[in-house]
């Protein structure tokens, strides 16, 4: 197993991490590795942009999208 050791950390983030620990019944350390492996490997993990829009469900109309095409328009430069 790997080490990782996390430096210069402000204050109120370990005194979080340890409630959060706490909460959970855990360690500091223990919830450190469950927060990094929810994060890194959890289920959202490696999911690509495709995957991601095709899971949105298929509400509203074409028409809610629609564009003005009122071109051509001024355009100071």
């Amino acid at each position: 197993m790997a080490q990782l050791i996390v430096r210069n950390l402000e204050e109120d983030v370990v005194e979080a991490l340890k409630a959060r620990a706490a909460a959970h019944g855990r360690s500091a350390e223990a919830e450190h590795r469950e927060i990094l492996r929810t994060a890194l490997m959890g289920p959202t993990a490696g999911k690509s942009l495709w995957d991601w829009l095709a899971a949105m469900p298929d509400d509203g109309h074409d028409e809610d999208f629609e564009r003005i095409r009122d071109l051509p328009r001024e355009v100071e430069l």
